[in-house]
C-alpha cells in the first residue's frame, strides 16, 4: 500500500477516530507541543469538538507525514489532488488489498480498540469518550461534560504501544483482530 494510505490507516488505529475524521485531518488542528489533536465540531458526527491525545507513536506518524505534506492543508493529502484530503474509503481499500475483506473495515478498528481496552479494564467512560460517543442517558449527558483528556492520554499511550508492539513482532492488525475475537467469545 502507498505510504500516505498506510499512515492514514495507522493513524485511525492509533487515535480511534472515524475514517472521515482521519482523512480530513488538517495541520492547523494539531498541537504538537500539547500533543493534542482538536477536531472541530463541524467535522464530528455529533457536532461537538473532539480532543484526541496524541501518543508518541502517533507523533512519529505525523512527523513522517510532515516530510511530504507539510506544505498542504491536509495531514493526509490525496495522491491525485494533493490540495484535498484523502478519501475516507482509502483505508478500507487498503485493508481489502491486504486480505482483510469480510473481516475488518477501517471503522471496525474503533470496535477493535474498544473491545480490547474494555477487556483490559479501562473505564468504560474513558473508552467511550475516546470514541467521541455521547452518553445514551440524556440526563447524565446533560450534567457530565467531562472529556477525560488526561486519563485518555494514559489509555491512548497504552493502546499505541500495543499496536506498535504487534506491528514490530510481525503480527500487525491480524493479531489485534484475533485478540478481539478471543475477547468477545
Amino acid at each position: 500500500i502507498r505510504y500516505t494510505t498506510r499512515n492514514l490507516g495507522l493513524s485511525q488505529l492509533h487515535t480511534m477516530v472515524r475514517p472521515s475524521e482521519a482523512a480530513a485531518a488538517e495541520w492547523a488542528e494539531l498541537d504538537f507541543a500539547g500533543k493534542l489533536w482538536s477536531i472541530p465540531a463541524s467535522r464530528m458526527k455529533k457536532k461537538r469538538q473532539h480532543m484526541v491525545p496524541l501518543s508518541p507513536e502517533m507523533i512519529e506518524i505525523l512527523d513522517e507525514m510532515r516530510v511530504t505534506s507539510s506544505r498542504t492543508q491536509f495531514t493526509f493529502p490525496a495522491e491525485v489532488k494533493p490540495l484535498e484530503g484523502m478519501n475516507s474509503q482509502s483505508a478500507n481499500m487498503a485493508l481489502k488489498r491486504m486480505g482483510y475483506e469480510g473481516q475488518l473495515v477501517s471503522h471496525g478498528m474503533r470496535s477493535l480498540a474498544s473491545t480490547i481496552l474494555n477487556e483490559y479494564g479501562f473505564a468504560p467512560d474513558i473508552v467511550e469518550s475516546a470514541l467521541a460517543h455521547t452518553d445514551k442517558n440524556t440526563v447524565r449527558a446533560a450534567y457530565n461534560r467531562a472529556e477525560y483528556v488526561d486519563r485518555r492520554r494514559d489509555m491512548m499511550d497504552w493502546w499505541s504501544k500495543r499496536v506498535s508492539q504487534s506491528r514490530t513482532t510481525g503480527l500487525s492488525i491480524g493479531a489485534l483482530l484475533i485478540t478481539e475475537q478471543e475477547a468477545s467469545q
